[in-house]
């Protein structure tokens, strides 16, 4: 089974959130989403057999609302 784990960068585009960036690296996901100025999430996430199966918020930069699968 395919099992990998990577970071995300999500922006917020009006009410919707949109998955813009994925880093193998930690630190180059860090400086990506803190070069931005608001509405940014950084997400840890894993990945198994191409779909992702965990996904946590590590930072919020900016006013930020739900994360995509925290909507109702």
């Amino acid at each position: 089974m395919a099992r990998w784990e990577h970071y995300e960068i999500w922006v917020r585009n009006g009410d919707d959130w949109d998955l813009v960036a994925a880093f193998a690296d930690l630190a180059v996901a860090q400086a990506v989403a803190h070069g931005r100025h608001s509405g940014v999430r950084l997400v840890h996430a894993v990945i198994e057999e191409g779909k992702p199966v965990q996904r946590d918020t590590l930072a919020e930069i900016g006013v930020v609302r739900k994360h995509p699968e925290e909507q109702s």
